[in-house]
């Protein structure tokens, strides 16, 4: 019997040792099966014999609740009851509740812990769940599921489970919930077997108790934070993405100990910070740097044009001396075919490339270059003919009709024909 009071102890001092204790609660199995014995005394008396030297032995300071399933109604898979909630003085309570148990009912040991988590107030502070149980899951849930989704959702929440008169081939669904959690599961079926289990948590390392870290966002290395909204992404160790950074100049999470990596997104223009640390042992604030946010713009201009062909495109933005509307290649980066200039009105007048195709039309600032906004523009080819006499004198002066698009800096020239580009007249 000392060594299964030994085995909570060591359950216990597994996370006691941080910084802060963080709140427990015991969550008990009042099943029918806890009538079963060991060596003639029935599990339920060595479990409330067990408590009792717990309750005597554990830290003032630890903060201390009770919950237990299956000691009121046979076949009901909701009777589960938080009997204590954590406190500092509640062994007497726990005691005196224990002491009164008397197994009926069955086994909803993943409900269970669910209630003592919520009670504990896991999404908000460290809490540690320590699970008693003769048996497996016996009410229609997943141990597994739900250690993984307290895991996930909570700050530094652990479940320890002691698989008490288990068999060996039951205890993978106890291990699994434990493992969930990074907690520990411990056999108490023999001594030997208890001992062996004892040792290897007492060479288990402690983690640190979870840790305040503020982020903030500077346009600057040594600037002040940001003024606007931005959607913050926080990924922790083993792939663990935090959530609840949406619409927020600044965040901060209760982080345990681990790897992260933190991104501040702006939704205005999409633009991104984000830089890897380590959880810190103590309060901090970590800043990332995002670009300079740029003034906003926008164009309105037709959706196609032909080739060679001026046309108006409306804009709104800064409107700076420099600033320009340009024509280019999508894939040019930084490159444009042609431009107007803002300043002279708006619209501005920008001429069209001369091949057809798919163009970008852009707003840059003459400062720097930044391209603020951004539209399509399809570039269309145009059939274009030239009606003349087939002779003419030399030196004379011909009539020639045509049909083309008659842009305002369009003409028509004579040329040797093996000349590309040269004209004569």
């Amino acid at each position: 019997m000392r060594f299964l009071f030994a085995c909570f102890l060591a359950l216990f001092a597994l996370p006691l040792a941080a910084q802060e204790r963080p709140q427990a609660i015991l969550v008990l199995d009042a099943s029918g099966s806890m009538w079963g014995q060991i060596d003639g005394i029935s599990k339920i008396e060595i479990a409330q014999s067990v408590v009792g030297d717990l309750l005597t032995d554990l830290p003032s300071e630890q903060s201390l609740g009770l919950t237990v399933y299956g000691h009121r109604v046979k076949g009901d898979c909701s009777d589960i009851e938080t009997m204590v909630l954590p406190g500092g003085d509640t062994r007497a309570a726990i005691a005196a509740a224990v002491n009164g148990i008397s197994p009926k009912g069955k086994t909803p040991l993943s409900d269970a812990v669910i209630q003592a988590a919520e009670a504990l107030k896991y999404t908000e502070e460290a809490a540690t769940v320590i699970l008693v149980t003769d048996g497996l899951e016996t009410c229609e849930r997943d141990p597994c599921a739900v250690g993984r989704a307290l895991e996930e959702n909570g700050i530094g929440f652990t479940a320890h489970v002691i698989g008490f008169d288990v068999a060996v081939e039951d205890r993978d669904q106890l291990q699994c919930l434990a493992d969930e959690t990074g907690g520990k599961f411990l056999s108490a079926s023999n001594a030997d077997e208890l001992s062996l289990a004892l040792s290897e948590v007492a060479e288990e390392p402690v983690a640190p108790a979870p840790v305040l870290v503020t982020f903030v966002a500077s346009q600057s290395d040594d600037g002040p934070a940001v003024g606007y909204d931005l959607i913050w992404d926080l990924t922790g160790p083993d792939g663990r993405v935090f959530t609840g950074f949406q619409g927020s100049t600044a965040a901060a999470q209760l982080l345990p100990g681990g790897a992260y990596q933190i991104t501040a997104l702006r939704p205005e223009d999409s633009a991104q910070a984000s830089a890897s640390f380590t959880s810190p042992d103590q309060a901090m604030t970590f800043t990332v740097v995002l670009p300079e946010l740029l003034p906003q713009a926008s164009l309105s201009a037709p959706d196609t044009a032909n080739i060679g062909s001026l046309i108006d495109v409306t804009w709104e933005g800064p409107g700076a001396e420099r600033d320009y509307v340009s024509v280019a290649d999508p894939d040019e980066k930084t490159r444009y075919i042609r431009y107007g200039y803002t300043r002279a009105g708006n619209p501005t007048e920008v001429r069209m490339p001369s091949a057809p195709g798919t163009y970008e039309l852009r707003y840059q600032l003459g400062d720097g270059d930044d391209i603020i906004a951004r539209r399509m523009i399809e570039v269309l080819d145009v059939a274009v003919t030239l009606t003349a006499p087939d002779t003419a004198p030399v030196g004379s002066v011909v009539d020639v009709v045509f049909d083309g698009p008659d842009e305002d800096r369009d003409y028509i020239s004579v040329a040797d024909p093996e000349e590309k580009t040269r004209y004569i007249r």
